[in-house]
């Protein structure tokens, strides 16, 4: 039978070594055995970028991308901060809408979906108020833009802000430099570009950055619970013990094929091949390729092509491909690439794009 290749960002297709550590050992979040795996995840995900447990700590919790995001947010602004969100596509909107959500007024500098952050903007929204922290998506899967946050991490350290950073499908394979951009924390996600499968998401914590806030805007979402549990060898909630065990493999997998910088030349070379063919047929980037994340590009529709026709084609030859979202769900579609995908896959997936677009 045809396995199935996912090309959505995330979840992704898994290897067989991932697969098979779901299969792990039932194990009680409460027992020692438990805490060597959250212990030893948590050091894994530092090594990531090679960060100093003494100034990085991470903090698991069980939950989606967006879990991750809520805890960022609602933990890292001191009930005397101000927070200013810079949008460009959904999850720039969603940090906006979960700092709403808790009452904390976020001012916003929004840019049309797929255009680049207004940098004299944000640096005239900094210079007119006092801002303690910026929140923005690094890749904004909305399009596949990848915000320049060097150019952006320039402005806020300018003015003495802090960053919270959107890295949900980017950990892993985009270059994310903690030692110079003033980053408070870091949200991200164990199923995109760390292979490994949804249900456990972490957060990077500058600790010198966390601030205190009592009482906690969240129960469930504290990071400092999370951090000064887990540091003692335990866990405020129950998590997800099996996604534990399929992130630590999917882990050393990562480590063992080269860490972020293979796996983003893995995911650009299979980008490019993707690309090039579709420009043959005819298909045309919603965005340049300098623009664009290693993880995911956004395609025009074809003329007389829906997106509805193009995914169940793709879908009986075993591909499931990405819609557009709001105004863009009726012209584009999208491409990721992540995942356990061989070269024969590609093929595979190019021979069933002509077929598709050629009809």
């Amino acid at each position: 039978m045809t396995r199935t290749i996912l090309l959505n960002p995330g979840p992704v297709t898994l290897s067989p070594r991932v697969r098979a550590a779901l299969a792990g050992p039932d194990l009680c979040h409460r027992e020692p055995e438990f805490a060597e795996l959250q212990a030893a995840l948590r050091r894994k995900l530092l090594a990531v970028y090679g960060l100093d447990n003494s100034l990085w700590a991470s903090a698991l919790l069980t939950g989606s991308g967006t879990a991750a995001v809520e805890a960022m947010i609602t933990s890292c602004v001191p009930r005397d901060g101000q927070l200013l969100v810079v949008e460009n596509g959904v999850y720039g909107e969603r940090m906006s809408r979960i700092a709403e959500a808790y009452g904390m007024a976020p001012e916003k500098l929004q840019s049309g979906w797929g255009a680049p952050i207004d940098l004299e903007a944000l640096s005239a929204s900094l210079q007119r108020r006092s801002f303690s922290h910026v929140a923005v998506v690094h890749h904004e899967t909305t399009t596949g833009r990848l915000n320049d946050m060097a150019a952006i991490a320039a402005v806020c350290e300018r003015f003495d802000c802090s960053l919270l950073l959107d890295g949900v499908s980017s950990f892993g394979a985009e270059a994310i430099d903690f030692e110079t951009w003033p980053i408070a924390a870091c949200a991200a996600t164990a199923n995109k570009c760390l292979h490994g499968v949804p249900g456990t998401a972490f957060v990077i914590i500058n600790q010198a950055r966390l601030p205190v806030i009592a009482p906690p805007r969240s129960v469930y979402f504290s990071l400092s619970d999370y951090l000064a549990k887990q540091d003692a060898g335990g866990t405020p909630f129950t998590q997800s013990v099996q996604t534990f065990y399929a992130l630590d493999e999917a882990l050393d997998e990562f480590f063992e094929s080269g860490g972020w910088q293979e796996r983003r030349a893995l995911f650009r070379t299979r980008m490019q091949r993707i690309r090039s063919h579709l420009l043959e047929l005819g298909v045309e980037p919603l965005l340049s390729e300098d623009d664009t994340s290693c993880v995911l590009h956004a395609f025009e529709l074809p003329d007389g092509q829906t997106y509805a026709a193009l995914h169940d084609a793709l879908k009986e030859q075993g591909f499931v491909i990405y819609a557009g979202q709001g105004a863009l769900s009726e012209r584009v579609f999208r491409i990721s690439a992540m995942g356990d995908i061989q070269e024969t896959d590609i093929d595979r997936l190019l021979h069933s794009v002509t077929k598709a677009i050629r009809h």
